[in-house]
């Protein structure tokens, strides 16, 4: 190929910055957690008679994964996991095309948990929508004027 001149490579035979020894990024401290068990942990906020959209929690996850990819996340959740509060972005049920999943199990559990469906089979997510709270953000105390840190 002409005019194509590849990027410098680096001793460990990586491209960019990453030969270079530098993060794109910033650095992370400590375990990160897997992008499904932070799924997980998300539904699990859900509370009974509540839902949440795939692209709702995909936000929450700062995009992480994509709405799509929550669903498969939530195809194989562990037990425990109320995969049942999450619903699409029309306020229906996604889970009636899965060929391992009943038709109308979704429906059937969340209906148990008093919430109403409407006669075209979804729900009214402005009534039904768990919007979490913010996270707060811890303040620092000001130290008082004339006090030394020890």
């Amino acid at each position: 190929m002409t005019g194509y001149t590849p990027r410098v490579i680096g001793r460990s035979g990586r491209r960019g910055f990453a030969a270079a020894g530098r993060r794109v990024h910033g650095d992370v401290r400590g375990p990160r957690e897997s992008a499904w068990t932070a799924v997980y942990a998300q539904v699990k906020r859900i509370p009974r008679g509540r839902v949440m959209t795939y692209g709702q929690i995909a936000s929450l996850l700062e995009q992480r994964l994509s709405p799509r990819a929550v669903g498969w996340a939530l195809h194989g959740c562990p037990a425990g996991v109320p995969w049942q509060r999450v619903v699409n972005a029309g306020g229906g049920c996604s889970t009636d095309r899965l060929p391992d999943v009943p038709p109308g199990l979704q429906r059937a559990l969340l209906e148990h948990e008093g919430v109403v469906f409407r006669d075209n089979g979804t729900l009214d997510l402005e009534r039904y929508r768990f919007v979490p709270p913010a996270p707060r953000l811890r303040r620092r105390r000001r130290r008082a004027a004339g006090s030394t840190r020890r």
